[in-house]
C-alpha cells in the first residue's frame, strides 16, 4: 500500500509544483518559479520511491 501512498504524493507535489511554476511565469516571478521546480523535483523523487517499493514488495 505505500507504493500507492506514494506515487499519489509524487503525483501531487508533481502537478502543484507545475502550476507554482506556471504561475510564476505568466507574473514574472521567479520566487514561485523555483519553489515550483523544487516541488516537481519532490514529486518525482516520491515517485521513484513509490516504484522502489513496489518492486521491493514495500519493505522499504
Amino acid at each position: 500500500m505505500g507504493e500507492l501512498t506514494e506515487k499519489a504524493k509524487g503525483l501531487t507535489n508533481e502537478a502543484i509544483g507545475n502550476t507554482k511554476q506556471a504561475i510564476g511565469k505568466a507574473t514574472d516571478n521567479e520566487r514561485l518559479r523555483a519553489e515550483g521546480d523544487l516541488q516537481e523535483g519532490k514529486g518525482e523523487a516520491q515517485n521513484i520511491k513509490g516504484k522502489v517499493q513496489g518492486a521491493l514488495g514495500d519493505k522499504v
